[in-house]
């Protein structure tokens, strides 16, 4: 048996930078990081032919390209496997919550089958194929964040070029830094999931007209990196500053990124001392992220009635692989 694990992520500014439409004309930015969260895949041999693929609901086929599942049939197909195999997949986070769901599935299938081949893969290369799966053969209208920070770990600042290279720069902050950022951010889940797919496609409809919209956010990012990799140690009402004026510039780009019930969460959370905060992913839903000082979290939590809370720690690695097999 071979087996991944592959962390979530947390965007932290420049969502939609990352998009082809926008990035293909001039540099997209984000900056993100992975997550101590993890999507979980198995893979074995399965004697006797087909394709049998167990992620809560249990798919059996005769060939991969008939897998409902089409990020681990189209996965499959693009290691060349086309039968005599089994998968299991488990992930610590629903999907559609704004973790990067789709992109760790993507990613750990890439990593796992690269593994069964008998490849060695950089994280870039990871990333790479993992990316030509969901936007190449599936045709999905995402961007390239997910996929490099879950193939690379850390907190990243992360650029795309028109190109289509893609330069990740890794944020060394000191292990007391990190520290003291990682007490600062409140993840709530608010306890509805919806397609980013969807939300995305509009989204890369309209870039042309809202670009100096997604270049504003863009720039919230390297506002946010040089906060977080400040000389003296993070400004966190800097980067407090960037993500409240994203979320309003946001709102305004895409009304439909939130709802009524986030909107009412993120001003009570600010009333209640948060510096600034971001909705999590394509937006309408998953989780809403604050950013504010410890001693002001035990009053957020109330202002918001006591949500299910996420526990947040960075992950410094991304996508790793254990093979199991004898000898």
């Amino acid at each position: 048996m071979i087996v991944s694990q592959t962390p979530y992520r947390v965007s932290l500014g420049g969502g939609g930078s990352d998009l082809p439409a926008f990035y293909r004309q001039e540099v997209g930015a984000v900056v993100a990081c992975a997550v101590q969260q993890s999507l979980h895949v198995a893979i074995a041999p399965r004697l006797g032919g087909g394709v049998r693929l167990d992620h809560g609901v249990i798919e059996e086929v005769q060939h991969a390209s008939d897998l409902p599942n089409r990020i681990v049939g189209e996965s499959l197909m693009a290691a060349g496997i086309d039968q005599g195999i089994q998968i299991w997949t488990a992930g610590e986070v629903p999907p559609g919550t704004g973790l990067g769901s789709s992109s760790a599935l993507a990613v750990g299938m890439t990593a796992a089958l690269a593994c069964w081949n008998d490849e060695s893969l950089s994280p870039e290369e990871v990333a790479r194929r993992a990316c030509a799966i969901e936007i190449d053969r599936l045709g999905g209208a995402l961007g390239k964040q997910d996929q490099t920070i879950a193939a690379h770990g850390g907190l990243c600042f992360i650029e795309f070029h028109p190109d289509e290279s893609v330069r990740v720069e890794r944020l060394a902050l000191s292990e007391a830094d990190l520290a003291a950022f990682e007490a600062r951010v409140l993840i709530f889940y608010t306890g509805k999931q919806r397609a980013a797919g969807s939300i995305l496609a509009e989204l890369a409809q309209i870039v042309e007209e809202r670009r100096p919209a997604l270049r504003a956010l863009r720039d919230h990012a390297v506002g946010v990196r040089d906060a977080l990799a400040a000389p003296g140690g993070p400004c966190f009402e800097l980067m407090g500053r960037h993500l409240h004026e994203a979320w309003m510039q946001k709102r305004a780009l895409w009304p439909g990124s939130s709802t009524r019930e986030v909107d009412d969460w993120y001003t009570r959370g600010r009333a209640a001392g948060a510096l600034g905060g971001r909705l999590l992913g394509a937006g309408s839903g998953g989780f809403v992220l604050f950013l504010a000082h410890p001693d002001d979290h035990a009053g957020i939590r109330a202002a918001l009635d006591h949500p299910m809370e996420l526990p947040f720690h960075v992950s410094s690695s991304g996508v790793r692989v254990h093979d199991l097999r004898a000898g």
